[in-house]
This record gives C-alpha cells, sequence and structure tokens, in this order.
C-alpha cells in the first residue's frame, strides 16, 4: 500500500511540474504610454496600442475599460496565439475645459499579468491644432 501511496504522489508530482514549464499568455507592447500632445476640443484623436504575445498560451482580452465616456476602444477579439500580434485602439474626443489629461485603459484578460494598463495623456486647447 505504501509504494502505490508513493507511486501515485510521483506521478502526481511529475505532473504539476510538467504543467509548470508552460508558460501563460502574456503581453509584450511596443509602447504601453501614449502623449497625443495638444489635442484641439471636439476633434477625435486615435492611437493603437500593438502588442505580440510572448507567452506559450493563446492569448484572450475579455475587456477593456476607459475611465470616461469621451474614450472609447476596439482591441482583438479573437484569441491571439503564442508570437502572434494584436491591437488596442483608442480613440478619444476631447469635451470640457482645456486643461491637461492623464487618462488610463484597463485590460482584463488570460495573461499572467491579468490586468494591464495604458496611459494616454496630453493637453486640451481651444482652436484647430489636430
Amino acid at each position: 500500500m505504501k509504494k502505490l501511496i508513493l507511486l501515485f504522489t510521483m506521478i502526481l508530482g511529475f505532473g504539476v511540474a510538467a504543467n509548470a514549464q508552460t508558460k501563460p499568455a502574456e503581453f509584450k507592447f511596443d509602447t504601453e504610454v501614449h502623449n497625443f500632445g495638444d489635442i484641439a476640443l471636439g476633434k477625435p484623436v486615435s492611437f493603437t496600442f500593438n502588442f505580440t504575445n510572448t507567452g506559450e498560451a493563446p492569448l484572450i482580452i475579455s475587456k477593456v475599460e476607459t475611465t470616461c465616456g469621451c474614450t472609447v476602444s476596439e482591441y482583438t477579439q479573437t484569441p491571439v496565439k503564442s508570437g502572434e500580434k494584436g491591437f488596442v485602439k483608442v480613440t478619444l474626443t476631447p469635451s470640457g475645459p482645456a486643461l491637461p489629461f492623464n487618462k488610463g485603459i484597463t485590460l482584463t484578460s488570460n495573461a499572467r499579468t491579468a490586468t494591464k494598463v495604458l496611459v494616454i495623456k496630453g493637453k486640451y486647447v481651444e482652436g484647430n491644432t489636430k
């Protein structure tokens, strides 16, 4: 009986060790912060954050949240396989007073780092800039 328990424990241990060798999905962004500079009020601007899945498992983005209604996002909806690229596109329509801004875009995924925050910043200005 002791040999059977020892054998079962060894098999279970090797199984856990083999699974631990697999790297989960992981983001590698080209950049995680974008500065729009001066943006004219009411003129939408966009930026695309590109990433590569550097893990071994397919990367799945389940949710992208922005901090205000003036920011809208689009993102890769299908699983991103290991070594492949995906994107998160952010469109900002400036409104309100002419002030500097710093906004976070929060991604939720199955990556090793399950929550990732991208940042857009700049300054709202009156008139025609971009």
